[in-house]
């Protein structure tokens, strides 16, 4: 039996904008089909690839002084447009002591946040 290592999800912390076939590499080196990511509203910054939503928001956290409080999962769909392109369901989101008790983003200005960012960090090209 050979034995392939597996590949390794990395971790990118995104500030400036990337282009979708940028996003499909990390989705096909991940998931396959999609990509998970936290978005740090308060910064505007992203950190994309990781395992867990979980990896990602330390990251941020530990790397660029990221408030957990403004520190939101997604899960990104590359091969999807509109609606469907992104997803607001992470275990990170659940925020009882900001007012968010579920594994979505139940704050609509959040959300508008959240999607305003992700735009203008992730192109069409």
């Amino acid at each position: 039996m050979i034995w392939y290592p597996k590949k390794t999800m990395e971790i990118k912390i995104i500030k400036n904008p990337i282009t979708r076939f940028e996003l499909k590499k990390i989705a096909q080196v991940g998931f396959g089909d999609l990509v998970k990511g936290v978005v740090d509203i308060e910064q505007g910054i992203m950190a994309l690839g990781g395992e867990m939503h979980m990896d990602e928001q330390m990251e941020l956290i530990e790397k660029e002084n990221s408030n957990q409080e403004f520190v939101w999962g997604i899960n990104l769909y590359p091969e999807k447009e509109g609606d469907d392109f992104i997803e607001f369901d992470s275990m990170v989101n659940l925020k009882p002591a900001f007012g968010n008790r579920t594994r979505g983003v139940g704050n609509l200005e959040t959300q508008k946040k959240i999607i305003e960012i992700v735009k203008k960090l992730i192109s069409k090209a």
